[in-house]
């Protein structure tokens, strides 16, 4: 018998949705519940890749962990990756389907309805709950009409709803009310309650906000959620998560010496959850560098993070100077990683004859590494393991990248992959190296050998065992702020 469901929707984007799903999911798995998260559409670039092969949120990789299963490409079967300011690679049920502009994809989305309620229902046939998460607003009346990711959605697999405010950001009141009295009657219907998340100080202090909302809307309060600090220890949904430094879980024990990392935050940043292992440590102060800002002279080590589009992103970086700070770094005896489209930015020459980023053309890479990279389909995507050479540390991540890299430096691999493949390229003297390897840093040992490069050592004995760590405060959190119970009774 299919699993019951209920839905989590915001008042607006970043309110807290992913985050209190994945405790939600942990609390009940903790319970002994068979769980599965689900989320209709995403847009993100920061993806992992599922057990079945395919592309999904990163954020329904970790709440799958939390729910304390494989991920499945069908959790999140529509997932956007914005290329541009208007246009998005459309990944469907884990494979690229196209690029369609934001328009296009508007009128794109009822085709995909199918499908959408296809994946859910095999979620759900596997799980005796499903915790589903909205994406963006539930109240953008403006798109409703095509709707699959927030009340369309709802709706259409028959789905109650809680509705999550924010208090930190302001108005949440309003946010709240202002929902019910602008959506339609019958998907206000749909809710069964309200959350208001992130309270920081007295609780008390709102219990009147509380009482006034579900006054004015009608709807029962579900929870009011004080604000989780440790949610920073957890792979981040946005790039801009990483701007704060997690802080020192007392647990995981000290380290020595002090690494300096700066990012240069580029306009289509992709998987930038490869830094998060790298922030966790106490040992690292990783500073996301924003635009208008110059790279830290006194960096360690210059990460350039992945990317959605190469081409356009690296201009980015040459329009905000970064090139002259990364090679002032570089003459200085400054270290420099490149992470697949950062690594391909390194090389001599991008080139793209198919114009799959925009016009086809060749472009001018920053020359730190003797390489060239072609942008090409297949698309390759896949979990992989290897060894790094000539050291011989076992890791294990994944690729999600178009495109060939082949020069003089090829012949320094960074890693040889377990299929045999070599990957990646070191500089002759070893400072400049690149890879198409996410995830690299969440192997304990491989991050701590990076660490002791610097004179310092992880004070993270295992970084898996603290996110998990972290998932469970997290849950016990929420069974003290949510009604858990009335959430179960309220699922249909």
């Amino acid at each position: 018998m299919p699993g019951r469901a209920i839905m989590l929707q915001g008042t607006g984007s970043n309110v807290g949705k992913s985050i209190l799903a994945a405790g939600l999911l942990r609390a009940l798995a903790n319970r002994g519940h068979a769980v599965r998260p689900f989320k209709p559409q995403n847009m993100s670039n920061n993806a992992a890749v599922a057990s079945d092969g395919g592309e999904i949120g990163r954020a329904q990789a970790l709440q799958a962990r939390a729910a304390r299963v494989a991920p499945s490409v069908h959790m999140n079967p529509v997932l956007l990756k914005p290329s541009s300011d208007t246009g998005a690679q459309i990944v469907v049920q884990g494979r690229v389907e196209g690029v369609a502009r934001a328009r296009e994809f508007q009128n794109a989305k009822r085709g995909l309805l199918p499908r959408v309620l296809e994946s859910f229902r095999k979620v759900r046939e596997s799980a005796d709950f499903v915790v589903v998460e909205g994406a963006g607003s539930a109240s953008e009346t403006n798109l409703r009409d095509a709707d699959i990711a927030n009340m369309g959605f709802a709706a259409a697999a028959d789905i109650p709803v809680v509705l999550i405010g924010d208090i930190d950001r302001g108005g949440v009141i309003a946010s709240l009310v202002g929902t019910k009295s602008v959506v339609d009657p019958s998907d206000a219907a749909l809710v069964v309650g309200f959350v208001v998340n992130k309270m920081r100080g007295d609780p008390t202090l709102f219990d009147g906000g509380m009482a006034d909302i579900a006054a004015r809307t009608g709807w029962p309060a579900l929870g009011l959620v004080p604000f989780f600090d440790r949610a920073r220890l957890l792979p981040a949904e946005d790039a801009y998560d990483l701007s704060e430094k997690a802080p020192e879980d007392p647990s995981e024990g000290g380290c020595g010496g002090h690494v300096r990392i700066a990012v240069p935050q580029l306009p289509r940043i992709a998987n930038f959850d490869d830094l998060d292992p790298l922030n966790a440590e106490p040992a690292v102060e990783l500073t996301m560098v924003e635009r208008g800002t110059p790279l830290p002279a006194d960096a360690d080590l210059v990460i350039l993070p992945g990317s959605k589009a190469t081409v356009a992103d690296l201009a980015a970086l040459r329009q905000e100077g970064w090139d002259i700070d990364i090679l002032a770094h570089r003459r200085r005896g400054g270290r420099v990683l490149g992470l697949c489209g950062g690594f391909q930015m390194m090389g001599r020459t991008i080139s793209d004859p198919h114009g799959l980023e925009g016009p086809p053309g060749t472009v001018d890479g920053l020359g730190l590494l003797e390489v060239d990279t072609v942008l090409a389909d297949p698309k390759t995507v896949g979990q992989v393991t290897g060894e790094t050479v000539p050291d011989g540390i076992r890791f294990s991540g994944y690729e999600i990248h178009m495109g060939r890299t082949e020069g003089p430096d090829i012949a320094r691999p960074l890693h040889r992959l377990a299929d045999g493949r070599a990957d990646g390229a070191r500089s002759a003297d070893g400072r400049v190296a690149g890879t198409y390897v996410h995830g690299i840093f969440a192997s304990d040992r491989y991050r701590a050998e990076w660490l002791r490069a610097f004179g310092a050592e992880s004070g993270i004995g295992d970084h898996d065992a603290s996110v998990d760590r972290t998932l469970d405060a997290l849950a016990e959190h929420l069974e003290k702020h949510l009604d858990i119970d009335r959430l179960i009774s309220l699922a249909r």
